[in-house]
């Protein structure tokens, strides 16, 4: 796969949007920002006043939250309007997770490994990597699939395959992932790199130190 040039989110194009608790846009080759997070990496009552406070957001806008197409409406009715919902809820859900909830076992370099190397595993095959940092309860990723459908198939993979790994260090079974991800189609060169930059940042900002995390960024 050639890495060069980037492609970012073209609103003229064909896309795929796959609803579920959060909408999964994804656009053949264009450059995706991801997050996974652990299983018990957000307590019940930070998840559900985000929830809450998003229904609110949303009927206060005219939005109807129970609409399947909630997102696209946004999108397509009030770009600037979705630029602010991005930013307010994109920030709190992450802050959320820098916070350290759970147990953290990705604080391990072995167990953050396992996420490391499995990322590398199909690069320049099945995808494009760019940046990723494995942060102690969750990771983010930046990627670009070849087609629309790479997306949800590949992140179902990387999570199977690392699940199964980390429980088998860790001597138990069950989840070890939430399900639903976030992901990000990128708008432009300039988002793309305030991306990146927030995926080096990551670490300083949850106050974590040398050993405590894995981060790669590909140079370009």
């Amino acid at each position: 796969m050639n890495p060069t040039p980037l492609q970012f989110f073209d609103r003229e194009a064909e896309r795929r949007v796959v609803e579920r608790n959060l909408p999964h846009w994804s656009q053949a080759g264009t450059v995706c920002f991801i997050t996974w997070r652990a299983h018990d990496s957000m307590p019940s009552t930070v998840l559900d006043q985000w929830h809450n406070d998003r229904v609110r957001w949303l009927t206060e806008n005219g939005i109807d939250s129970t609409d399947s197409l909630w997102y696209q409406n946004l999108q397509s009715q009030h770009p600037n309007l979705a630029l602010t919902f991005r930013k307010e809820f994109w920030n709190r859900w992450h802050d959320a997770l820098d916070a350290g909830h759970g147990e953290c076992v990705l604080r391990q370099p072995g167990l953050a490994q396992i996420v490391a190397t499995s990322l590398h595993h199909f690069d320049a095959d099945r995808y494009l990597l760019l940046d990723f940092v494995v942060m102690p309860n969750h990771a983010h990723v930046l990627a670009a699939f070849p087609d629309a459908y790479g997306l949800l198939a590949q992140c179902e993979s990387w999570k199977h395959y690392t699940a199964t790994q980390i429980n088998r260090r860790l001597q138990r079974r069950g989840r070890f992932w939430q399900q639903d991800g976030f992901d990000h189609l990128a708008r432009s060169e300039e988002q793309f790199a305030y991306l990146r930059d927030y995926i080096a940042r990551n670490p300083t900002k949850a106050n974590l130190h040398a050993g405590e995390y894995v981060h790669y960024s590909k140079p370009l």
